[in-house]
């Protein structure tokens, strides 16, 4: 399987399908700059528009895998290929993602000795030093399986925080004896999750195919969480529901939001006329 191939496959394809770069982005509900990548061989097209791309341009996943037509007599053989070497890609992957894991894994335990030690021979004790070991261990637990998985170990991880954070708090809390810490953290812990829970289903319902559009969607969910925080905050600690920084943080994302709606659109529809002059 090569990239560069399977790149001068697809721009064959779609040219014989008379499609420019435009018109096969739409079809597919990706930006034009996707079909470039490909047909350059800077990327490979995802998995979840794959069958959709072959459907369009008339070929087989094999065919498209291969960067050529095949016939039945080499079909299975082909078939066969293909399988290897994504098989070899994704081993290759997973053993780079192992050492890395193994790497992260001991230097976070380094630190961990680091911490004890220092506080034993300062204090005699296990005292100060509970807070950052705790810490180190819970950001160990939250970020090994992203690590470990790529982007498949990102819901993982987010199960991972589910669960591990509001125990995490009570530790914390118990440590340092300040009961309102767990009230409050846990309060502010659970809004929290629900907010990173509905920005994952935004991206992985829409950021696979419109990153932008899913960055500022999140830019304009990131509001009403601020304004949730605040008022929580207020209740609970009597703190300023608003200040000046609030204020200008909010204009911000929401013009964060407006500038990633327009690069989208942009890119979706301004680049058209272009690309068409160009092919």
């Amino acid at each position: 399987m090569n990239q560069i191939e399977t790149g001068k496959f697809i721009a064959e394809c779609r040219k014989e399908k008379k499609l420019t770069q435009a018109q096969l982005a739409e079809k597919l509900n990706i930006t034009d700059r996707a079909v470039s990548k490909w047909e350059t061989g800077k990327s490979m097209p995802d998995a979840s528009i794959m069958l959709e791309l072959c459907k369009i341009l008339g070929i087989t996943v094999n065919e498209l895998l291969s960067g050529e037509k095949v016939n039945m007599d080499s079909l299975e053989k082909k078939a066969d290929e293909n399988l290897i070497a994504l098989k070899r890609k994704d081993e290759n992957n997973l053993a780079e993602n192992v050492v890395i894991s193994v790497l992260f894994s001991i230097t976070l335990l380094i630190g961990i000795m680091v911490c004890g030690i220092c506080n034993i021979a300062i204090s005699g004790n296990l005292s100060w030093s509970l807070v950052p070991m705790a810490s180190i261990v819970f950001a160990w637990v939250i970020s090994f399986p992203s690590i470990m998985f790529g982007k498949k170990g990102i819901i993982k991880s987010l199960i991972s925080l589910s669960v591990f954070v509001i125990p995490y708090i009570y530790l914390l809390s118990r440590i340092l004896k300040v009961k309102e810490l767990f009230q409050l953290g846990a309060a502010i812990s659970l809004i929290s999750l629900v907010f990173l829970w509905i920005i994952f289903a935004v991206f992985c319902r829409i950021g696979k195919t419109r990153k932008l559009v899913a960055l500022g969607i999140t830019a304009l969910l990131i509001v009403p969480f601020v304004i949730i925080i605040n008022v929580l905050l207020f209740k609970m600690i009597e703190t300023p529901i608003f200040d000046v920084w609030d204020f200008m943080s909010i204009i911000i994302l929401l013009m964060l939001a407006m500038v990633f709606f327009i690069c989208d659109y942009a890119e979706k529809k301004g680049l058209l006329k272009r690309k068409s002059k160009k092919l």
